[in-house]
């Protein structure tokens, strides 16, 4: 019996034992849980934070899509091509701020904001990639062949990420009601947004993404091509207009003429744009369409999803309501810009023939297949061991040629502005209110720039007596004081005859500051005429110095460092003061050894034997009885000449200014000349009635042929 009662004691004894250690490893769990859930709540401080590191980026784009769409509107282009809203390194990044959500993996959504807000970048990725599509345009060949690798690599990565959320089922967790709601969405109690909703609307954008994708591919096919095929046009349409104007033989434009010259390139350059090409094609409307469903769908589900605006339960907290909210009126006012592409690619480019004729035959057009059909021609730069991998690629290739279609060639009529229409397309007609339209858009912006004339220029250029002041800045008689000659350009003296007049002491202020102003926007046009025609080293290393000659005159009233005399009672005297320390310039320079000479000295020696020369030449011709606000009076004159005779090569420059070399900067370059166009009107008008020198185009542009002209004109 004892026995018995001793081995039932040593049971119990166990049992209690065998439950002390099952409470211990339960406390000891229950007490890891406890610390694992505390620096969890630590770790988790920073999300909120970073939540609105998100909106910022979100916001960030949202200002860079209304800010394309101002500029549309402001500059009447309802097609919104992307100025500030590209594809580049900076935009990629953001954008993958803005989907930090559908990229995380591991964080549950139970509330609806949460999963709103998750699904809402899928929505708002969408508005974006519609938006930036006709930025592609504007790349060249490399560029948009890593732009678009990183943008591939970004939108397959954020595929996966949320092909895995619906497999997982991150997406439909609901927090502690998941199974309630579960079992109510399959009886059908609940809407779509609930429980497997969300994987519903996942997918959907999973495939909306991957489309827009495909038509990016698409797209950079075809922009590749397209933009060839518009620099040949244009290159035709460039020797039409210059035989129109007949630069070649003309050495004076008329303000009409280049108003005519101005619209037609206009024409070419607005037509012939890579984004306004991209904007008019299929791919383009393609997204459009998706990104307005995309929207749609977001709008639907909002009322379903917010049952209330306070419920958000993950680690962001409060941030996710701020990035649902920025993001939505991000998907909002972004759908408004593809949208608007959409109509106005029909409107501008579509007529009824075209459409009935493309929707009786499925055609496309061979830019489309072209880079392929090259690709197939040349060797592929694939490294391909697999034989059945290369039949497999060439096939490939060779389908395509079923559907590469060829455009016959059609006569179009000889109209004055729809031979200058650029379009992919021979059997399309731009409609007539289109072309009106861009030409009308150029003319608002000539008649407006009219309306600021350059004003100071105007009265400097009234006291112009012709082009006598050409010949006299500069006599035979003076020798040059450097070893080396330059040719000279027509800013030096212009800068160096300025700061002998500032440098009278009797000379008022108002005359001083009238001079400097009408030199300051007098120099703006001779500096475009000397670099589209003195584009030489020499000459433009002469311009240079004039350049940094100006600024010491126009901002310190110094020349070569020295103070401009003031205190000189006579003209003579202060001519004197300039070419002697001119003279001594050149003199301590000229003694510098080879090896210390620098640009610095170069520039010195330049300045200072232009002063020479030309106080030089003003000495021998009016000696020292003339005033100082006679001799003022020639010098301005002398001034006014030498602008007038510089600018007479104004409407060549104007004309040269439609044409760049480049397809992305020709619309930019024409809307430059444009505006110089406006400016100059004016003055163009005032000088074309004076009679010019007997030489030929080319020589009007330089100030030595002028100077020796006149020289032997008026011995």
């Amino acid at each position: 019996m004892d026995s018995k009662l001793n081995d039932d004691y040593s049971q119990f004894n166990r049992y209690v034992m065998s439950c002390n250690n099952i409470t211990q490893k339960y406390m000891s769990h229950l007490w890891t849980a406890v610390y694992q859930s505390d620096r969890q709540n630590q770790y988790s401080k920073p999300l909120p934070w970073i939540g609105i590191y998100i909106a910022l980026a979100s916001l960030f784009c949202i200002v860079a899509m209304v800010a394309d769409l101002l500029h549309g509107f402001h500059n009447r282009k309802l097609w919104f091509p992307c100025k500030y809203f590209t594809l580049n390194a900076a935009s990629l990044t953001v954008i993958a701020v803005t989907i930090k959500l559908p990229m995380d993996l591991t964080n549950l959504m139970p509330g609806d904001v949460d999963r709103t807000a998750k699904l809402g970048s899928l929505s708002f990725m969408c508005t974006i990639m519609a938006n930036l599509l006709p930025s592609l345009a504007t790349m060249g060949s490399k560029e948009l062949v890593s732009n678009m690798i990183a943008l591939g690599i970004l939108v397959i990565t954020l595929v996966v990420n949320v092909c895995i959320e619906i497999n997982s089922g991150v997406l439909s967790y609901l927090g502690d009601d998941d199974d309630f709601f579960h079992i109510m969405s399959e009886l059908g109690a609940l809407p779509v947004g609930y429980a497997g909703g969300q994987e519903f609307l996942a997918a959907n954008y999973v495939g909306m993404l991957l489309m827009l994708l495909i038509i990016y591919a698409c797209s950079s096919f075809a922009i590749l091509k397209s933009k060839q095929i518009l620099e040949s046009k244009y290159q035709a349409a460039h020797q039409i207009a210059l035989k129109d104007l007949e630069l070649l033989q003309l050495g004076r434009l008329s303000v009409e003429k280049l108003k005519q010259h101005v619209s037609n390139y206009w024409i070419m350059a607005a037509t012939g744009s890579p984004q306004f090409m991209t904007v008019c094609s299929a791919t383009t409307s393609a997204s459009g369409v998706i990104c307005a469903y995309s929207t749609a769908l977001h709008i639907y589900m909002m009322p379903y999803d917010l049952q209330g605006l306070r419920d958000y339960k993950t680690n962001y907290k409060w941030s996710m309501l701020v990035i649902l909210v920025i993001q939505f009126f991000g998907v909002i006012l972004g759908t408004i810009v593809p949208l608007s592409r959409c109509f106005v690619a029909l409107s501008f480019k579509l007529s009824v023939k075209w459409i009935w004729n493309h929707i009786k035959v499925f055609k496309v057009e061979s830019y489309w297949t072209q880079k392929l059909y090259d690709w197939k021609k040349r060797s592929i730069p694939f490294p391909l061991s697999s034989r059945n991998a290369k039949i497999w690629l060439k096939a490939m290739f060779s389908a395509s040629d079923i559907v590469l279609v060829q455009n016959s060639e059609h006569s179009r009529k000889d109209k004055d502005l729809s031979r200058y229409v650029l379009q992919l397309q021979d059997d399309m007609e731009f409609a007539e209110r289109t072309l009106k339209g861009i030409s009308k858009s150029v003319n608002r912006l000539i008649q407006k720039a009219e309306k600021q004339p350059p004003k100071n220029l105007m009265k400097l250029l009234a006291e112009s007596r012709g082009f006598e002041g050409v010949e006299k800045f500069d006599s035979q008689y003076v020798p040059s004081l450097i070893s080396e000659e330059h040719h000279n350009c027509w800013s030096l003296p212009l800068v160096t005859l300025t700061a002998i007049t500032i440098s009278f002491s009797n000379i008022p202020k108002d005359i001083v500051d009238g001079l400097l102003s009408g030199m300051y926007e007098g120099l703006v046009y001779v500096t475009l005429v000397e670099e589209s025609f003195n584009a030489t080293d020499e000459h433009g290393s002469i311009q240079k110095v004039a350049k940094t000659l100006w600024l010491e005159v126009e901002v310190h009233h110094e020349w070569l460092g020295n103070k401009l005399p003031k205190l000189m009672n006579t003209a003579g005297q202060t001519l004197r003061w300039l070419r002697d320390t001119a003279k001594n310039i050149v003199t301590e320079v000229e003694s510098m050894d080879i090896g210390v000479s620098n640009d610095n000295s170069t520039y010195r020696s330049i300045s200072a034997n232009s002063m020479y020369r030309i106080t030089e030449t003003l000495l021998l011709s009016y000696h020292d009885h003339v005033s100082q606000e006679e001799l003022v009076v020639q010098l301005s004159s002398m001034i006014a000449d030498i602008m007038a005779a510089c600018l007479t090569n104004f409407p060549r420059v104007i004309a040269m200014k439609c044409h760049a070399r480049e397809i992305e900067k020709r619309e930019v370059s024409v809307l430059a000349a444009a505006k110089l166009l406006g400016e100059t009107t004016q003055i163009i008008n005032t000088i074309q009635d004076c009679e010019l020198p007997n030489l030929n185009p080319d020589e009007l542009a330089f100030i030595d042929k002028w100077h020796a002209y006149l020289k032997h004109r008026f011995p």
